[in-house]
């Protein structure tokens, strides 16, 4: 559930708003978005995944609100947690590039011949 938005590191970008398949967010003109729906969280992960300064912290229990401190959260390196365990973040190595099956279709296409095709029976 989400858990934490954090008010200093936010940029008040709304990626987060425009994310959440829930609407857990309100945006607030010239200010941070607020969660205004926190018991509709989904646990999806998405606002944590695409928010582009880590300001967001998503608790893995989607049932309860744990009552981490965003102090905690700081401490234990969390804030961006669940972007880099999937490689989305720099410092992991990650992304399409590394997965095999974007190479094995690499590899395919590259191995089709270009001359003319027959056509279809």
């Amino acid at each position: 559930m989400i858990e934490i938005l954090s008010a200093s590191r936010c940029t008040a970008c709304n990626v987060c708003v425009k994310a959440c398949p829930a609407n857990v967010f309100e945006a607030v003109p010239g200010s941070v978005p607020v969660i205004a729906r926190q018991a509709d969280c989904q646990t999806c992960f998405l606002c944590e995944i695409y928010c582009p300064v880590d300001a967001l912290f998503v608790a893995a229990d989607p049932e309860h609100v744990t009552g981490i401190t965003e102090d905690a959260v700081v401490a234990a390196g969390l804030f961006g947690g669940y972007a880099r365990a999937l490689g989305w973040k720099k410092g992991r190595e990650g992304g399409a590039d590394a997965d095999p099956t974007h190479r094995l279709r690499q590899a395919s296409l590259t191995a089709m011949p270009t001359g003319p095709r027959s056509p279809a029976p």
